[in-house]
């Protein structure tokens, strides 16, 4: 299956989800958060630097349940914004 390339915008809303789970990791190890919500550091990585900025709905889930975030403030916070260009 050939995914369609993303566009500007899912890349910067992707980007934008991992700065907001980069933030609410603080200082806490990549590791020990990776662990806790059941991924690879790699996988967590890869999110935070937005290399896979489409990380499937249980993930991040998983992700926010560990950092403390609510998906709800995820959703509003990783909207679609239009990228000029």
């Amino acid at each position: 299956m050939v995914r369609n390339p993303l566009t500007p915008e899912e890349r910067e809303r992707g980007e934008r989800l991992g700065r907001l789970l980069r933030e609410a990791r603080g200082e806490r190890s990549m590791v020990e958060v990776a662990a806790r919500a059941g991924l690879s550091a790699e996988t967590l990585r890869k999110i935070e630097t937005g290399r896979a900025p489409t990380p499937a709905f249980f993930t991040v889930a998983a992700l926010a349940a560990v950092l403390g975030l609510s998906m709800d403030d995820l959703v509003v916070r990783c909207a679609p914004v239009p990228v000029p260009g």
